[in-house]
């Protein structure tokens, strides 16, 4: 079992989404229960980006109020020259086999999570709502399926 469950775009949107909702109810309390666990729960920026700049298209406020609440209940991990480096060589290995997950011109967030993650240095697993694009990198599993 990793120590660490990242974020991904899909899992992060639902937590801070502030409705009583049951699927944004049931991540809130998977992270408690991780928290609870002792285990880290991790905010890549890249995640931060992806579900910001759709929170200020929509206009939704309560929504980014809400990001930046959980930013600074859980960990946050900024981007970093290292990261983007990595990123860069997954996303050309992913050319090179033909095997990406965004077209050429995207800036392919998968692997700048990717490669963020890798940067941690510890056993890690990304939570997802998609692993089957993730998990060609790094160990990715359904947020779901994650016990604490």
């Amino acid at each position: 079992m990793s120590d660490a469950v990242i974020l991904d775009a899909g899992p992060l949107g639902v937590l801070v989404n502030k409705s009583n909702a049951a699927q944004p109810v049931a991540i809130r309390a998977w992270v408690a229960a991780l928290q609870g666990a002792g285990r880290r729960v991790i905010i890549p920026e890249i995640t931060d980006y992806e579900v910001r700049r759709e929170l200020i298209r929509i206009g939704s406020n309560a929504a980014i109020a809400n990001l930046d609440r959980w930013e600074l209940q859980l960990e946050y991990l900024p981007l970093s020259t290292v990261a983007m480096r990595r990123a860069a060589d997954l996303w050309a290995q992913a050319r090179n086999m033909g095997q990406q997950t965004a077209p050429n011109h995207s800036l392919d967030c998968d692997v700048i999570l990717a490669a963020q993650a890798e940067t941690l240095g510890v056993p890690f697993i990304v939570a997802t709502g998609n692993p089957a694009h993730l998990s060609r990198y790094v160990p990715a599993e359904l947020w779901q399926n994650i016990v604490p």
